[in-house]
């Protein structure tokens, strides 16, 4: 955590998004529910109570009455309007995180020091007496400071995200990566994705379809989880925990890669099949088990896979793509035929996505498939012992830094 490098600005909103997230983890119930942006930043309904919370992230600041000052006269004008009918009664809470200064504000708070402090104030050199402009008197003043929970020395964000994690890992038996590359990224993106809806019915969400939303083993390129990790610390983790290993195992690896047709580029892309062949392949004469990777490319064009295996022939870089002579079927007992020393075999390359089952189920050496999309996955395997990750990509030079 000590190395995320975002900056302030993007840490006050993801302090909120990991509020948000953490109360949805720790709801009792899996119908228990929040709204985003509904009330307060977050709306929190149980079977016994509706909450409105304001959530604040000021690490670098000082607390200062003024600071809260604002939402408690917004929360007061909910109030009002509940008084008056119009709204549903909830009880309001305002967390906020704070550098220092916390001694500043004495609990528990009176109508007196919350007129002084929260409801008078001045503005263009006119006093304002927010709760007399609003019809409240001393009584109401009273119900509503019952109503209202201030926390200014709420978690830091390493502490909140933490505990975020740590739940992941439990509700969903899991490594530390996974919670947080699998579950974690997959939050934020529920999240935001709710938090830019216009109506506030459609940016309600229950425990259990946040958990279902989230269930997802895709990696995906999120920008906020890519603006908190950093792009860099980003893709080295991922090669860390799935492609780095003192002894390459004599494994069926099956890259599987789209290609975005406007910015695909031939020259990289070759370099991406080189690099490949050379760190997952090994048919040295010394080699008990010889193996070469396979690689399917999603969305090429076929005139240019020919192209490109055709320049791969032209070059020496020996390949083999299943079909035996001219005319032939796809055969997947000749693609399997294993690279060694002597045929000098670098590179399998299934040219449609249909030979790919047909190629799992005649190797017979351990299986992984490594699945490299842009948008939406293209490839779901229904074999539980194939191990199958599925990593969204941004470009394509970002699967240099991972494998």
């Amino acid at each position: 955590m000590s190395k995320r490098s975002a900056t302030e600005t993007i840490l006050g909103y993801v302090y909120q998004f990991d509020y948000t997230i953490f109360n949805l983890l720790n709801l009792d119930n899996m119908e228990d529910s929040i709204t985003v942006e509904g009330i307060e930043d977050v709306d929190v309904k149980t079977s016994d109570e509706e909450m409105a919370i304001q959530c604040k992230y000021y690490a670098k600041s000082e607390y200062n009455h003024s600071i809260i000052a604002k939402p408690i006269r917004l929360m007061l004008n909910h109030f009002q309007q509940v008084k008056e009918g119009n709204k549903k009664q909830v009880n309001y809470y305002l967390n906020g995180h704070y550098k220092c200064g916390q001694n500043k504000l004495k609990m528990p708070i009176s109508v007196e020091y919350l007129k002084k402090h929260f409801l008078t104030y001045t503005s263009q050199k006119v006093k304002h007496e927010y709760h007399i402009e609003l019809g409240l008197d001393d009584t109401d003043l009273e119900d509503f400071i019952q109503k209202l929970n201030i926390n200014i020395d709420a978690a830091s964000y390493v502490d909140q995200y933490d505990k975020i994690i740590d739940s992941l890992k439990k509700l969903f038996n899991c490594s530390s990566f996974q919670a947080d590359h699998y579950f974690y990224n997959n939050g934020l993106k529920v999240i935001k994705e709710l938090a830019i809806q216009d109506r506030i019915e459609d940016r309600y969400i229950s425990k259990r379809q946040f958990l279902d939303k989230i269930d997802n083993k895709n990696l995906l390129f999120n920008e906020w989880f890519i603006a908190l990790k950093g792009k860099k610390e980003f893709l080295a983790n991922l090669r860390k925990e799935y492609f780095t290993s003192l002894n390459t195992s004599p494994f069926e690896r099956f890259f599987l890669i789209e290609i975005d047709e406007r910015n695909y580029l031939r020259a990289e892309f070759k370099e991406l099949l080189f690099l490949i062949s050379r760190k997952w392949s090994n048919f040295s004469k010394r080699a008990q088990t010889p193996f070469c990777p396979y690689v399917y490319i999603h969305n090429i064009p076929d005139k240019e896979l020919i192209s490109l295996k055709s320049e791969l022939y032209r070059e020496g870089f020996k390949i083999s793509d299943g079909f035996d002579f001219s005319g032939a079927s796809f055969s997947p007992e000749s693609i399997c035929e294993s690279a060694n020393h002597y045929n000098q075999i670098k590179l399998k390359i299934l040219n449609q996505i249909d030979y790919l089952n047909l190629t799992l189920k005649e190797a017979n050496k351990t299986k992984e498939v490594y699945q490299f999309y842009i948008e939406n996955s293209y490839y779901t395997n229904t074999h539980q012992e194939i191990k199958h990750i599925k990593i969204q990509i941004d470009e394509i030079k970002d699967i240099k830094e991972i494998i």
